[in-house]
């Protein structure tokens, strides 16, 4: 298989600009590589995409050395979050020398690892066996990161579901399940003490696909809106994700956890299609959804409770992945489909810089000069290399309307 890299139609604002700022707010954008499905690409053949959307953060399900050969690689500058699944908990609770195995087995060669979690959503799994052997599991791999001296280097945690909380609106009045205390409590200690985050999956989507007749589409789109302003602290929220952040942010402090701690969104993201019973599953409202949250993340902008702390945000997910089980909706969150094109055209041009009153909401595309920023267009996978060109259109400025023009030839695999 070969893949051929085509960048063509790239709009840039001035790339003094574009360069010095853009390229190191996309820091704080991640994406989530999924693997379930039979038709995706081979991972050395994506790695131009991370390139392509300027992300250097990725997160993998596993730990699959198929995936983190290529993505490791020297030339490839990402920073790996891998996943430990469910079903290695039990292990790596009982056995402190299981996770010293997999140390040597699955990070040790890979220094590009940074972040290392531990199940999915296992606290609300309503399994007995995970919810037990979590905490017991954290600590023996803690242990055997310590035994490495790597425990500065790479960081251990676990990834929640919105259901932990008892409540998420107002944010102020937000706090976690009573029945998760006895392990959210030493969880949010065990963080704070190696200064790594919690992880958050929060999807806006579901909640107006549950009640679209009340939820505000332009409230969880980061369209403009008139926002909501929560009765406790008075903040005003403009965006359904920033109150799901700050809620899990009330609930940790109310936990007794540390007000520094970071929070990251591990998970968000929007389907372009669906069941027909699935409200706002389309390719336009996807295409707002993930192209306003990344211009808002890139501009470093933070919640209306932590304005001046960028959130760091992971995509989900980079592939549409056809056998992920469940509605239809769970096998269209792809920014990509397997052969490489767009899922939907999305434009990543660069948030307004605003005035003040927003708290980082992100201007709607009408807002956007047309000229303004990134568009990716899309990438080919076929079986011959061909020719393939990137335009680079620098606008605005003393630089004028500027055209330089790339070719980037794609090559076999």
């Amino acid at each position: 298989m070969s893949i051929h890299l085509l960048l063509f139609f790239i709009l840039l604002r001035p790339i003094l600009l574009f360069s010095t700022s853009t390229s190191s707010s996309f820091s704080f954008i991640g994406i989530n590589y999924g693997q379930v499905g039979d038709n995706l690409p081979s991972p050395s053949s994506v790695l131009p995409l991370f390139h392509s959307l300027s992300i250097t953060r990725v997160r993998l399900y596993d730990f699959n050395p198929t995936l983190l050969h290529p993505l490791s690689s020297s030339s490839s500058s990402l920073d790996l979050t891998i996943g430990v699944p469910d079903r290695c908990l039990p292990s790596f609770a009982s056995d402190p020398h299981s996770s010293l195995s997999f140390l040597h087995s699955n990070v040790l060669p890979y220094p590009s690892i940074s972040l290392i979690t531990l199940g999915n959503e296992v606290l609300t799994s309503n399994s007995s066996i995970l919810l037990s052997s979590l905490l017991p599991a954290i600590n023996n791999l803690h242990s055997s990161l310590l035994s490495l001296n790597l425990h500065q280097r790479i960081k251990i945690s676990t990834a929640h579901s919105l259901s932990i909380l008892s409540q998420s609106f107002p944010p102020s009045s937000s706090s976690f399940r009573h029945d998760l205390l006895p392990i959210l409590t030493p969880l949010l200690s065990f963080l704070s003490r190696s200064k790594s985050p919690f992880l958050i999956n929060a999807y806006p989507y579901f909640a107006y696909k549950a009640d679209p007749n009340h939820v505000d589409l332009d409230y969880v789109l980061f369209q403009p809106n008139d926002g909501v302003v929560d009765p406790g602290s008075g903040l005003r929220y403009d965006n359904m994700l920033h109150a799901q952040v700050d809620a899990v942010r009330s609930a940790i402090s109310k936990a007794g956890g540390d007000a520094g701690l970071e929070v990251r969104v591990s998970e968000t993201g929007w389907p372009s299609a669906g069941d027909p019973d699935e409200a706002g599953a389309t390719p336009e409202n996807a295409r707002r959804y993930n192209g306003n949250l990344m211009r808002m993340v890139a501009s470093g902008r933070g919640t209306p409770a932590r304005p001046k702390d960028p959130l760091r945000v992971d995509i989900f997910a980079l592939f549409n992945e056809n056998l992920k089980p469940g509605p239809a909706s769970e096998r269209h969150y792809g920014l990509f489909k397997p052969d490489g094109t767009p899922a939907y055209q999305l434009s990543l041009a660069p948030a307004s810089s605003g005035n003040g009153t927003s708290n980082g909401s992100a201007a709607s595309p009408s807002q956007q000069s047309a000229g303004e920023g990134l568009s990716l267009m899309g990438y080919d996978i076929s079986s011959a290399a061909v020719p393939v060109w990137a335009w680079w259109a620098p606008r605005g400025g003393a630089l004028g309307s500027l055209s330089l023009v790339i070719l980037v030839w794609g090559w076999a695999l």
